[in-house]
């Protein structure tokens, strides 16, 4: 198992176990905070122990916060990405995907793609991207579109998860 680089969760104060892992969660730190509250111990030292209980905490969090998390996200290649709006971590997801260097075509594609899942579906697709392409992506979309809203929802919360793996191992 694999320890963090940069902090060590059993050390930390209330407040700087929100400060360092509230936002592993897009714009979401009741998942941190509800972490915290079930009690810290070195288990949480490891990347994968904290990361078992912080999507333990999201997967049985109620309906409404599920999908208040779903909604929270923003759109892959979307107008807050274009107008610098983004979280650093989903920028830095986002460009790392080459979603930062989609041609226009691309652009308007992502668009439409995007309108189609929010109105088929009522929330943003969802992708972890890292190690992804705007191809991959465009495909997955695509597939997508044809799931079944419950199936959909249970991948955007699996999605997450993995988005906050990823996150965490930045750590």
């Amino acid at each position: 198992m694999t320890y963090f680089q940069t902090v060590t969760p059993s050390t930390l104060s209330r407040t700087a176990f929100i400060a360092a892992f509230g936002n592993i969660y897009e714009h979401s730190p009741w998942i941190a905070e509800r972490v915290y509250d079930q009690g810290v111990d070195t288990h949480l030292d490891k990347i994968t122990g904290l990361h078992e209980r912080m999507s333990a905490v999201l997967m049985s969090a109620s309906l409404e916060e599920q999908m208040s998390l779903i909604k929270a996200h923003p759109d892959l290649a979307g107008k807050a990405a274009l107008q610098g709006e983004l979280t650093a971590s989903s920028t830095s997801e986002q460009a790392g995907a080459g979603l930062d260097q989609c041609t226009p075509h691309e652009l308007a594609r992502f668009t439409h793609l995007n309108n189609a899942y929010k109105t088929r579906f009522g929330f943003p697709f969802i992708m972890a991207v890292k190690g992804s392409n705007r191809h991959l992506i465009i495909q997955a979309f695509e597939e997508r579109l044809h799931h079944t809203p419950e199936q959909e929802f249970a991948h955007a919360l699996s999605e997450i998860n993995r988005i906050a793996l990823f996150r965490l191992q930045q750590l």
